[in-house]
């Protein structure tokens, strides 16, 4: 019992590391190359990572999604794609979709003369399953050792130790106060019926005893 609780513990902790490192903004230093448009079919359990259609099109399988090609410093490749969130999930509340592909095309560079930038995105890049990841803002960087630091993620996941932390707390209060007592009077009950139900027996036993 005890290797069952602790791996639904480890593929809940899994599944909830996971979930946050798709959803928390990330940070690349990168060199744009270039920017596209491509129309793109999306089917299956893979349009999970693509807006909503109401987000940039009308259309639900099929339609036009602009992408920004990048290099890293050294020298791998990442490409974005560039999608509104709108209200939707994650709520970056990203509506500028126009103005940022504009500033891409305007940040292009190559590498005899190299301009640096840091992308801000969330989402993750899969060349297998094709899905790429949402680039919500960039702003110039003086070189390619640049070091950003996520202050956003470092808040939000001290918050969130700080509740889970308050919840457990509350949770043991909660089983010390009401279900600790709980349990102990259930145990006094079933104790009291056992020993009530010997003392029966013992009588019985008796009384037949006697009858012989």
């Amino acid at each position: 019992m005890r290797y069952v609780k602790w791996t639904f513990i480890a593929l809940l902790a899994l599944f909830v590391g996971g979930f946050f490192h798709y959803v928390l903004p990330q940070h690349d230093v990168v060199r744009i190359v270039n920017t596209y448009e491509e129309r793109q079919d999306l089917s299956g359990w893979t349009t999970m990572f693509w807006q909503a259609p109401d987000n940039g099109s009308t259309t639900t399988q099929t339609r036009d999604v602009q992408f920004i090609q990048a290099v890293y410093p050294d020298g791998k490749t990442m490409v974005y794609r560039n999608e509104d969130t709108g209200w939707g999930w994650p709520p970056y509340f990203k509506f500028d979709t126009a103005n940022l592909y504009t500033e891409a095309n305007d940040a292009i560079s190559t590498k005899a003369a190299p301009e640096w930038y840091s992308v801000t995105h969330y989402g993750w890049r899969n060349e297998i399953l094709s899905i790429f990841p949402n680039a919500i803002a960039f702003k110039a960087v003086e070189g390619p050792d640049a070091r950003i630091t996520p202050w956003f993620n470092i808040v939000f996941l001290t918050f969130f130790a700080a509740m889970l932390l308050l919840l457990r707390r509350m949770w043991l209060q909660f089983r010390e106060r009401t279900i600790d007592p709980l349990v102990e009077d259930v145990d006094e009950a079933w104790d009291e019926a056992s020993a009530r139900t010997r003392d029966t027996a013992r009588g019985i036993k008796g009384w037949f005893r006697k009858k012989r």
